[in-house]
């Protein structure tokens, strides 16, 4: 009996072990890991265009760690500040379900990490699969503080298109010799528009069409009769861009991390904020060619910006190395820099899947309706003082003609302890306050309100949103950004809105699903999104002087009635203010 007894416990602790120890063998085929980073930020000694500047890394590398995940993933990083600057970080483009504390941009979710402190970011990957990235959120820091984030599909799960050879992160930015955070501040003083980047970048390099860059050049060394999947990203602070592969077309298969109707395309348009994945088919046989990829702005506003061209190169892998060298070059011709007709139809062509693994859950019904014009205007030059702005005026970036004033707390903060006194008022306009021709004869009065102002949404509100670009300082292509959600760009066109005839025009079986997108230049988008992920979230245009000069709001989405519709207390190491 007492052997029996023996037996039976020991045959129970067996099985538990083989529980405890081996759950990931039981869940092997689709299941989520937790993958754990550090980030150190630092100060770090960069040499580009003949000059050597101190720039903030994340540990020592520009651009940053790729970070690498598999769709249902759960992230931690620990993000510890070695620098004298105030850093927040954020990874554009998750959707932070449940998880708003970690979203990262500053005042809006969290209040920055000061120097020698640390927090961590927890976050789950849901229902995402292609290229996000992540990036400074506090000032102009994101100048060199980027870097990629990879998700890969579940674990036997495979791409709706052909498997690639290899992947390949090609991230855009802009280098400037001078102090992006100096630039910035004179600016912000002087109500003027801040200097313009020198040279862009391609993974950190400047390519050899920039000074002293001839070694600056990423080099993207390929195979013949192979599939390449390029990760672009662009990163620049300031400025849209085109992108081309000389003699080579790309295919477009995902955007901001969403699966697309495959097409092709030997130009693409990507603005800030944005990420798309497009498959290069490289020749069959090596060719006597050495092929230019190179990138350009699409710019639009009315004032000057970095007239620069970016190259890497395409090389073939070439049995005598010697011979790569000698190879003539081909280059890739671009669209002029103002070709808003291409901007349009590029951005048209963009559709979801919409298939059955992979919908466009589209909202059918519109509980809450907004306009939104978004633009530029000027505030008043204090006093004793000249500016640098219109008629002695400062600069100002409005949506619906409030300018955004950045609180010194942060919003999500205030919104969960119910200390919203002082902080922000949710009085934000559903309308412009006048209506006139947003995209014809400027108003004579273009000064604008300012203000932390937010709307409110219930949880699972159905949300329609127009947003119109104004010409009031010229017209301009802004690409807005919204924190914690995709949303479906239902509807796009040139001139002013018209709220009878525009919708019954409006695509809702198959839209793009995006994070990013660019209000056409003197033209309008129309996007729809559920509000089911409670929090603060923050929205603005991407070019980041605009967010400077206060082009941005917020959305409070509002805790549901399940459990899992409440946003949960902030983590313990949760910065303060």
């Amino acid at each position: 009996m007492g052997s029996t007894l023996l037996q039976q416990v020991t045959f129970l602790m067996v099985a538990l072990c083989a529980i405890w120890v081996l759950p990931e063998l039981v869940l092997a085929k689709h299941a989520a890991i937790t993958r754990h980073y550090k980030f150190n930020i630092k100060m770090q000694n960069v040499t580009r265009l003949c000059q050597t500047k101190s720039i903030l890394t994340v540990n020592g590398q520009f651009p940053g760690p790729r970070i690498i995940a598999r769709e249902g993933d759960r992230l931690v990083i620990k993000v510890v500040n070695h620098v004298t600057y105030n850093v927040t970080l954020h990874w554009h483009g998750v959707r932070q379900l449940r998880s708003g504390w970690a979203d990262g941009p500053a005042y809006i979710t969290q209040c920055p990490i000061q120097t020698g402190q640390s927090y961590v970011y927890s976050f789950s990957v849901t229902g995402q699969r292609g290229t996000l990235f992540w990036h400074a959120h506090i000032s102009w820091l994101r100048a060199t503080l980027y870097g990629p984030i990879v998700i890969l599909p579940k674990k036997h799960d495979s791409y709706p298109f052909p498997q690639p050879f290899k992947e390949v992160p090609i991230i855009f930015g802009e280098w400037w010799k001078a102090d992006t955070e100096t630039i910035i501040s004179q600016a912000l003083q002087s109500g003027g528009a801040p200097n313009n980047s020198d040279a862009y970048t391609i993974n950190g390099l400047t390519g050899a069409l920039s000074n002293c860059s001839a070694k600056d050049t990423f080099k993207l060394k390929v195979k013949p009769g192979k599939t390449y999947l390029l990760r672009l990203i662009n990163a620049a602070l300031n400025d849209e861009l085109f992108f081309s592969i000389a003699n080579h077309t790309l295919t477009v298969v995902d955007a901001d991390a969403i699966y697309v109707k495959p097409f092709k395309t030997p130009i693409v348009l990507i603005t800030p904020g944005q990420t798309i994945n497009v498959l290069l088919t490289t020749k069959s046989k090596t060719p006597n060619t050495n092929f230019v990829m190179a990138a350009r702005p699409y710019a639009t506003g009315p004032g000057p910006f970095d007239n620069t061209t970016v190259t890497g190169l395409v090389e073939y892998e070439e049995s005598n190395p010697k011979q790569m060298n000698k190879k003539p070059l081909l280059k890739p011709a671009l669209p002029k820099f103002n070709d808003t007709a291409f901007a349009m139809k590029f951005s048209k062509r963009i559709r979801s899947l919409a298939t059955a693994k992979f919908p466009a859950n589209v909202p059918n019904k519109v509980d809450r309706r907004f306009f939104f014009t978004v633009g530029l205007g000027t505030r008043p030059c204090p006093l004793n003082q000249t500016c640098q702005g219109p008629n002695n005026t400062m600069f100002a970036g409005t949506v619906n003609n409030v300018s955004f004033v950045q609180p010194n707390t942060a919003l999500l903060q205030a919104h969960f302890f119910n200390k919203s006194r002082g902080v922000y008022t949710t009085d934000f306009p559903a309308n412009p306050p006048f209506i006139f021709n947003y995209t014809g004869t400027t108003p004579s009065n273009i000064m604008v309100a300012s203000g932390t102002k937010v709307v409110v949404l219930p949880f699972n509100t159905s949300v329609e949103l127009v947003m119109q670009d104004t010409s009031i300082i010229g017209a301009e292509s802004h690409p807005l950004h919204l924190h914690g959600y995709n949303f479906f760009v239902v509807g796009q066109g040139f001139g002013n809105f018209n709220a009878n005839k525009d919708p019954a025009k409006f695509n809702l079986v198959d839209p793009a699903e995006r994070n990013t997108v660019g209000v056409p230049s003197g033209g309008w988008v129309a996007i729809r999104f559920l509000a089911d992920n409670p929090g603060v979230w923050f929205m603005h245009c991407h070019l980041e002087v605009h967010t400077s000069w206060g082009l941005k709001m917020a959305w409070i989405v509002m805790d549901g009635k399940g459990p899992n519709q409440r946003l949960p207390r902030p983590p313990s190491d949760l910065p303060t203010c």
